[in-house]
């Protein structure tokens, strides 16, 4: 019976083990690049704070309406928003204060909670939801990042990448589609779809300027993805990246004095 040389087993055994080793360092170099890859977009669009001026119109196929807002942002636990238009919400105020979310609302003179189930809910009527807007969940944090091909927006080479979320990560995505371009490492468009993984919301970002010192997309589109006709239009009219604000400009007291 011709036995087996040992050399020969030794060799192949080492050959895959490397190849294997190999294989497991890229992928992993490859969810840490686009992890990366990702907080770099969430810092240029956020910075460590920013205030913001803010025209948002909500169109429907037989009508459009326009809000004003004021924004200021600390971080990712801080966020507060103020409604300065039209008169019927004028006065509002939303905050996020770590994982806490308030809605004052002059009119009734309420202060109200509001919780993770209403993440999903319309804000202001528009086609943003709660989540959207204070940005409850961390996209850097919450989620698994992969990046899953290269494709051309609007003449920009961006990488695609999936978001998958963590298995306790309390967030309102079943998975998440972002597009970012290599150069700048800007956001160009986002898909959001449920947890059955149908597509609920398409976002295009465009008209890329600069200001407040940044070059950043000062045009979004939040498009339903089943519902024609219908979309909200966010564009950003001022802001700042270099204003210092304070952890106690956050509070559920100064909701009710901001102007």
């Amino acid at each position: 019976m011709k036995r087996k040389h040992p050399l020969k087993i030794s060799k192949f055994t080492t050959y895959t083990s490397c190849a294997l080793l190999l294989i497991g360092l890229g992928l992993q170099a490859m969810a840490q690049d686009a992890k990366e890859i990702v907080q770099k977009m969430d810092d240029k669009m956020r910075g460590e704070s920013n205030y913001q001026e803010l025209t948002m119109t909500i169109v429907r196929p037989s009508w459009e309406r326009s809000v004003s807002l004021k924004s200021w942002s600390k971080d990712t636990k801080y966020s507060l928003i103020l409604v300065t238009a039209p008169a019927k919400e004028k006065g509002q105020v939303f905050l996020k204060r770590d994982k806490e979310i308030w809605n004052w609302v002059p009119s009734i003179d309420r202060m109200i909670k509001i919780p993770p189930s209403m993440m999903m809910q319309s804000w202001l009527g528009s086609d943003f939801t709660n989540d959207d807007l204070v940005k409850e969940s961390s996209i850097v944090n919450d989620y698994e990042h992969e990046i899953i091909g290269s494709e051309e927006i609007r003449s920009r080479d961006c990488w695609k990448i999936q978001l998958t979320p963590k298995p306790d990560a309390a967030v309102v995505w079943g998975k998440i589609l972002v597009w970012v371009t290599k150069k700048d490492y800007l956001e160009l468009r986002v898909e959001y779809y449920d947890e059955d993984e149908e597509l609920i919301n398409i976002m295009e970002l465009s008209d890329i300027r600069e200001i407040g010192g940044r070059v950043l997309p000062t045009h979004w589109e939040m498009i339903p993805a089943e519902e024609e006709g219908k979309k909200t239009v966010l564009v950003l009219e001022e802001a700042d990246f270099n204003t210092r604000i304070d952890e106690s400009f956050f509070s559920q007291q100064n909701m009710k004095r901001v102007r």
